[in-house]
């Protein structure tokens, strides 16, 4: 039986540092720094709740980052 394979490490990066940086600007620095995907969704988006190893996800109101998040 094959094994199964470990995910890849997420970068070593705060979430909360993204906060207040223009969107376009959060995101390209995000997969600069190696987070694949990266999702923007407005205040209140319904998501779903699965953990996705190696995504940051960003609230976005008025083309600024409110919050950060992994998964």
């Amino acid at each position: 039986m094959a094994s199964i394979p470990a995910p890849p490490p997420e970068p070593q990066d705060d979430p909360a540092a993204y906060a207040g940086l223009d969107a376009a600007e959060a995101e390209r620095l995000a997969r600069e720094r190696g987070w694949s995907p990266v999702r923007s969704l407005p205040p209140g988006a319904i998501i779903t709740m699965e953990y996705r190893v190696g995504r940051l996800n960003f609230e976005v109101e008025g083309g600024r980052v409110r919050r950060a998040w992994k998964g």
